[in-house]
């Protein structure tokens, strides 16, 4: 059989995704199955115009589809329940994703990866269980945002194929598109006449909606679109006044006002002391060590302490020890080396480094040493007037148990897993912060990520962009950061990184909303076991060990969305 050009294009897709004509299609159902949210403007715009299409379908051997813009069904309308029944065998049911790459050529798929309509006829399908079936797809583009919402599709069997049905699917994609314009209106009009009637009372006024940005001219000289993710978040968890410290290190008082439902928020900002020196503001962004850990730090440094540094992988233990160091030099060593060298070899360098090196001397991973070479430490510890430091991983299996003497200033949690007996001989402590509990940071240290890597032309991360980032759990924290950046990065000449740019790389769309304590902790191991397995609810089920059902109630009700 002789293919289209654009059928044969997506056979291709199919093809390279790994699909076979014979492949079954319960492995739909089974790779990513979600929850719908009946709220959605999708839906709302949607649910009026399907109802009447319904009306019309009475009786009829036909069936409409929706899709949302993950391409995920999220309704179905039918005239004839046999139909319906045909649509179930083939996992063609609300809340599975009905992509190229699972589901191969069809005028649900294919429509959502060209961006235009298409039919799809019988033989045409790729995989073999949908060939008895002929259909049309059109993507709904939203009217006001130029953003693709989804996909309308409408299916029959092959023998009752019509050409009739573009035309009379087409005037429901215009319908819908006609809604979401109306609805988009409308919000943007209330977001409007809040953001102009706060002229009046304030100097500097933002206003963030779902696809609108407005700010006076104060407001763009005062707020950096870093701050936006930030203002965002901030406006979840409270309302009425509070006093915040922008990216650019100006602390400002901000009042926010929620418009209406859906519309979006509005701030009034006043700044309530100058912004920081030019100097300070380039420092502040150098460093991925917490301002309040680096002031600590420092503080050692003038005394030249002993510093036990603590926390996750990736968290930025080597930042912390230059910080420590500051203008000194910096000598290592890692106790991941001692299988390698000997003990003897190993402890015999250390003795050397602390006679001869005149800076910091920091001990790497201190949390690997077995208890003889922690034993060899702490007795040339004792001996040595050299400045040490350490380094360790939270979360590790401690060899014993102590309570060392620590400062005001000080995490005094004992982490890392290290020995009593080198805790010991530790004058100080300070522990990471995971990179998920410094959402705030993140577009800050983003910013200074990329300048990194591109120094020769940084591009510009949107508000949008900047959103996405501060809303994954990042259990690899700064490290996976700046690995989805230089990812991002790669093979780019110009442009400005977007939220559509990342998402392949960003499991997580949307960040928490007002959590309890344990709401937040239910929250965080969701998200993290989501990105270990690339938004895969059933697998994130399993090794959580909750049911699949169970796990789509703890999303939804915790609002968290993924791309897949």
């Amino acid at each position: 059989m002789k293919l289209r050009a654009e059928i044969a294009q997506s056979w291709r897709r199919a093809e390279l995704a790994g699909l076979k004509p014979d492949s079954p299609t319960d492995r739909i159902a089974g790779a990513d199955v979600a929850d719908i949210d009946t709220r959605s403007r999708l839906l709302r715009a949607a649910d009026p115009v399907l109802d009447e299409i319904s009306r019309h379908l009475r009786d009829a051997r036909l069936l409409v589809l929706l899709a949302d813009r993950d391409c995920r069904i999220v309704a179905r309308r039918y005239g004839d329940k046999s139909l319906e029944r045909a649509l179930d065998a083939v996992s063609a049911v609300p809340g599975c994703r009905f992509s190229e790459e699972v589901s191969g050529t069809n005028s649900l798929a294919t429509p959502y990866e060209v961006r235009r309509g298409m039919a799809v006829h019988g033989d045409e399908h790729f995989l073999d269980v949908l060939k008895p079936f002929t259909c049309y797809g059109h993507p709904i583009t939203n009217p006001a945002t130029g953003r693709l919402e989804g996909v309308l599709d409408i299916t029959g069997l092959v023998e009752d194929a019509n050409p009739l049905l573009a035309p009379f699917l087409l005037q429901a994609v215009t319908d819908i598109e006609r809604r979401l314009l109306d609805g988009s209106n409308l919000a943007q009009q209330r977001l409007l006449a809040a953001f102009q009637a706060a002229q009046h009372r304030s100097s500097a006024v933002l206003a963030l909606g779902e696809d609108v940005v407005l700010a006076n001219s104060a407001a763009v000289d005062l707020v950096d679109p870093a701050d936006h993710p930030m203002l965002r978040e901030l406006s979840r968890t409270r309302r009425g006044v509070r006093r915040v410290q922008l990216s650019s290190g100006t602390e400002v008082e901000v009042r926010m006002e929620a418009v209406s439902v859906n519309a979006g928020m509005l701030f009034e900002l006043a700044p309530l002391r100058p912004a920081y020196s030019a100097a300070t503001r380039r420092r502040s962004a150098q460093s991925v060590v917490p301002a309040d850990v680096e002031d600590r730090l420092r503080r050692s440094a003038a005394a030249r302490r002993r510093v036990l540094i603590t926390g996750e992988p990736g968290t930025g233990r080597g930042s912390a020890t230059t910080v420590l160091a500051g203008p000194d030099p910096i000598a290592r060593a890692d106790a991941g080396e001692l299988t390698l060298l000997g003990e003897s070899e190993w402890t015999a360098r250390l003795e050397r480094l602390a006679a001869t090196h005149q800076g910091l001397v920091v001990v790497r991973d201190v949390h690997l040493l077995p208890p003889p070479a922690v034993s060899r430490l702490a007795r040339l510890l004792d001996k040595t007037s050299a400045w040490f430091a350490f380094t360790a991983r939270t979360g590790a299996a401690a060899h014993g148990t102590g309570s060392p003497t620590g400062d005001s200033g000080v995490d005094s949690r004992v982490g890392g897993g290290v020995d009593a007996e080198l805790l010991a001989r530790v004058h100080r402590r300070a522990e990471l912060p995971p990179l998920r509990a410094r959402r705030g940071d993140i577009p800050t240290l983003a910013r200074a990520m990329l300048a990194g890597v591109r120094p020769d032309g940084t591009p510009r991360l949107t508000a949008g962009a900047l959103e996405l980032l501060s809303a994954q759990p990042w259990p690899g924290n700064l490290r996976e950061l700046e690995t989805v950046l230089t990812d991002v990065t790669e093979g780019r000449s110009a442009g400005d990184i977007t939220a559509r740019d990342l998402a392949p790389l960003c499991p997580v769309t949307t960040t928490a909303p007002a959590l309890s304590g344990w709401q937040r902790a239910e929250y965080e191991a969701i998200t993290r076991a989501l990105a270990a397995v690339g938004g895969n609810k059933v697998r994130a089920a399993r090794d959580l060990g909750i049911s699949r059902s169970t796990l789509y109630n703890r999303i939804r009700t915790l609002h968290i969305t993924t791309t897949r």
